[in-house]
């Protein structure tokens, strides 16, 4: 899900702001614990309050946060911090009075519990402070998984497959977003972080409104729309199976409930089901927006209310028609689990939840959480034993993960790059991939992650979704993408169809057609779509602007305003070179941007 500048800096200060207005220590790691943090020192060696942390003794630090541990115990000091989070966002100006109060409800309870667990012990937050001769504080620190003490196999070059051998038709589908309060006819330039809804009220004269099937503004779906293109994809057919990555609910993170979560969660599943039919599996990852509040994803070391039981136990129940007893079982434990799609083609679907930042729960612990990839790490050497081919399914693309997750990923699948076959993601609303290269020299392709469009149009985007065409059912059959294509619904289109009475203002089609944007190897002159072909691909944006600006008209599924120019150009370029996290940030360094490419592309696309 792609969360726009104002909503991630007001989720940002409503989790932040407990800790810097009720007098805590920040929540970023610290890249050297060697000495204090000077910036935490000025804050709070301010001469009007006459003390200074410098003069402050290890024993003393760990007493004084000691005691604030026990007052964050106590419902009233979290109704004083909350008030003060509140006021903050009001003051600020991150959004109207009604959204800052909500939304520092929803987080309040996660967030000062997750503090409680992590960065309030006092030897971590005295470490911050007084030195790291005061205790550790260490809350992304690196971390390996390990790898069994198999050797790699020989790594064979794919060749396309023989002609006229059987290919699998494979639908994805990602980042639906229904909106329950669209209304067509509502303002789609509101203040609000979501627009085109009842409470967006009517537009006036020099606003647009809310189209019929959707809005090119920050607006999410109606139900119509969906339904409509559930109802597209079953004409289409047939498939061999289902990809869906995730992000049902619509952006309005401020105001959502347990009880709303779950009651989409069922419709929209139940909805697949009824469309697509019986005789069809469809397999399922989750998507950062599934849980309330948006990104909380406790680890499963977390137990209670707090948990992630409430959501996992109904993902379990509402997908248990697609999938075997054993992956519900993990489902339940963590949001991840692997199937054995066809004989010799297991699906992996991680929970990459797990990966991002903005899970606060992972300052508590950010070391491989629920151990999903010591379990993928099994799944693949099981696999490769057996001859297996695998694909990965998730919803955030692991390039934009968590620094030290992010290396074990790009790792393993540099050891496994012969099982490996196909790596599938959403999250960023726009049609894009992400490279891995061999992590001896950097320049051989080993795995490219496909990153597909949304169903949403947020924000100012076509509604779309992917067909994936994989080398098919067959002995010796690579599993490897041979080609794609995607389709939209063109809104320009459809919202004005036809003429109204009289020849007056037009009305939306009753009945819209989708219409395929492009396919990969036409679009790009590929004969295929193995990671050496995208590589070259990604060699010819560099020398041949016309390609790159190709690219760039089918990333925004043909609704896109100005060119990609300059800065632009070269951070999108850092961005699909870079399966790792550690290649965006060195990408964007060498480049001139100083670590704020980096950072602002996370922000943007998380």
């Amino acid at each position: 899900m792609r969360i726009p500048a104002e909503l991630s800096k007001l989720a940002f200060i409503s989790c932040a702001a407990v800790v810097l207005l009720s007098v805590f220590v920040t929540t970023h790691p610290v890249e050297n614990a060697e000495q204090p943090n000077p910036l935490l020192m000025e804050m709070f060696s301010l001469p009007g309050l006459g003390f200074n942390w410098r003069n402050l003794t290890c024993p003393i630090c760990k007493a004084i946060f000691t005691i604030l541990d026990i007052a964050l115990l106590t419902d009233e000091n979290e109704e004083r911090v909350a008030r003060a989070v509140g006021d903050a966002c009001i003051r600020l100006h991150l959004a109207d009075e009604e959204v800052c109060r909500q939304i520092t409800e929803l987080f309040r309870k996660d967030f000062i519990r997750a503090l409680q667990y992590s960065l309030l012990w006092p030897s971590e937050a005295c470490a911050l402070l007084v030195g790291p001769s005061c205790g550790k504080f260490d809350l992304y620190a690196p971390w390996n998984i390990t790898l069994p003490k198999v050797p790699k196999p020989p790594v064979t070059p794919p060749s396309p497959p023989p002609l006229g051998s059987p290919q699998s038709r494979v639908l994805f589908l990602t980042d639906i977003h229904w909106d329950q309060a669209y209304a067509a006819g509502s303002s789609a330039d509101c203040k609000e972080p979501l627009c085109c809804r009842n409470e967006s009220y009517a537009p006036v004269w020099h606003h647009r409104k809310a189209g019929h099937w959707g809005t090119y503004s920050k607006c999410d779906l109606p139900l119509r729309t969906v339904e409509n293109l559930l109802e597209d994809v079953a004409r289409t057919g047939p498939w061999d199976w289902v990809y869906w990555t995730g992000d049902i609910p619509a952006h309005n993170i401020w105001s959502q409930t347990r009880k709303q979560q779950l009651s989409e969660l069922t419709i929209i599943s139940r909805l697949i089901q009824k469309h697509l039919g019986p005789n069809v599996t469809v397999y399922p990852a989750i998507g950062n927006h599934e849980s309330t509040p948006v990104n909380s994803f406790p680890p499963p070391f977390v137990h209670g209310n707090r948990s992630a039981t409430w959501l996992y136990n109904t993902m379990a129940e509402e997908w248990a028609p697609w999938l075997p007893e054993q992956a519900l079982k993990t489902i339940r434990y963590g949001g991840f689990y692997s199937v054995l799609v066809q004989p010799g083609l297991r699906m992996v679907s991680l929970n990459m939840n797990f990966c991002a930042r903005e899970n606060f729960w992972l300052m508590v612990n950010s070391t491989d959480p629920a151990n999903q990839l010591q379990w993928l790490v099994h799944i693949l050497q099981a696999s490769e034993d057996l001859g297996e081919k695998v694909h990965i399914i998730g919803h955030i693309p692991p390039g934009l993960c968590l620094s030290s997750w992010s290396w074990n990923y790009y790792h393993i699948l540099n050891r496994y790059e012969s099982t490996i076959t196909g790596q599938f993601f959403g999250h960023t609303h726009v049609d894009e991939f992400q490279m891995f290269y061999d992590e001896e020299t950097m320049t051989r392709p080993v795995g490219v992650a496909f990153i597909a469009p949304s169903a949403t149009t947020y924000i100012n985007l076509n509604p779309g979704y992917r067909v994936y065409f994989v080398d098919g059912n067959y002995k010796g059959s690579s599993r490897l993408v041979l080609d794609h294509e995607t389709y939209i619904l063109n809104l320009t289109e459809v919202n004005h169809k036809r003429p109204g009475y009289g020849g007056g203002v037009s009305l939306p089609d009753p009945s819209p057609k989708w219409t395929r944007l492009y396919r990969a190897t036409e679009a790009y002159g590929l004969s295929t779509l193995f990671p050496s072909d995208w590589d070259r691909l990604l060699r010819s944006f560099v020398e041949d602007d016309w390609v790159f600006q190709r690219f760039w008209y089918l990333m925004h599924k043909g609704h896109v305003s100005a060119p990609c120019k300059d800065t632009c150009k070269t951070s999108l370029l850092c961005f699909l070179h870079s399966g790792k996290y550690d290649e965006l940030q060195q990408c964007d360094l060498l480049n001139g941007f100083g670590g704020n490419m980096a950072r602002a592309m996370r922000k943007t696309l998380c």
